[in-house]
């Protein structure tokens, strides 16, 4: 049996580095804190709760450090970012989110606003927060915002959503022109559908047949799938990626019609 060269695998550990990961308490967050950490990472989870959810399959791996914070509340979570920052950061993943579904008709300029405040205002603060930690990393900081087939894709109940996510990749473009110099790659990661909270509250069976139809797997990502493609953006393989959204969909971007 051949031995794969360590050097390889080298190129996919986190060992010795340290970082954010929002909204990890559950679903796509938890499955991406896990990985991070089987990986060789100390990874530090904000969520409201500041624990996994109900329904968290298993114990943490070593290297997991859970925060009640509200991401949503912008001085407090950037005051979190500066105190687990301290003693330098390597990586921050921002993956907290909300949606709404109904008519776009029936939004109010408000529910539009709250949206966008938690899914592009809360992001930019919290990349800002990060910022001067990440620019100290041995193997360049790095940032990866979990986006949306929402960024690329018009769909009918979740318009402010796909306003949204349009906004995380500009922003990640942006940032990754603005912080190249800065010693930041930046990326986006672009999830299709998968078991998430978030998408079985604007599931149906009509809406869940037309995606099933459209995709060229015929099926749902598994959470880790997600989290093998944010892990790949973190490690030092990706060093010369920056400035891209990352498509995790099982080929939907790609169908034609």
């Amino acid at each position: 049996m051949r031995l794969v060269d360590p050097t390889v695998l080298g190129r996919f550990s986190l060992v010795g580095k340290r970082g954010i990961v929002t909204g990890g308490s559950s679903g796509l967050g938890l499955a991406i804190s896990r990985l991070l950490a089987r990986a060789g990472a100390e990874v530090h989870v904000l969520s409201r709760s500041g624990r996994v959810k109900t329904g968290g399959a298993g114990p943490d791996p070593a290297g997991i450090v859970h925060h009640a914070v509200d991401v949503t509340d912008t001085s407090v979570a950037t005051a979190a970012v500066a105190s687990i920052g301290g003693p330098g950061l390597d990586f921050l993943v921002n993956n907290a989110g909300i949606t709404t579904k109904k008519p776009a008709t029936d939004f109010t300029v408000e529910e539009f606003r709250t949206i966008q405040t938690v899914n592009v205002d809360g992001v930019f603060a919290l990349c800002q927060a990060a910022f001067p930690f990440l620019t100290m990393a041995p193997d360049a900081g790095r940032i990866v915002t979990i986006s949306s087939m929402a960024a690329h894709l018009g769909f009918d109940g979740v318009v402010p959503y796909c306003a949204s996510k349009a906004a995380v990749t500009g922003l990640t473009r942006g940032l990754a022109v603005e912080w190249a110099g800065r010693n930041i790659l930046v990326n986006s990661v672009a999830p299709g559908w998968f078991p998430s909270e978030m998408n079985r509250q604007v599931m149906d069976p009509e809406r869940q047949q037309k995606i099933l139809a459209r995709m060229p797997l015929h099926r749902y990502g598994e959470p880790d799938e997600l989290a093998n493609a944010v892990l790949f953006l973190l490690s030092p393989a990706a060093r010369y990626i920056t400035g891209i959204d990352l498509p995790v969909d099982g080929g939907a971007l790609a169908f034609g019609y």
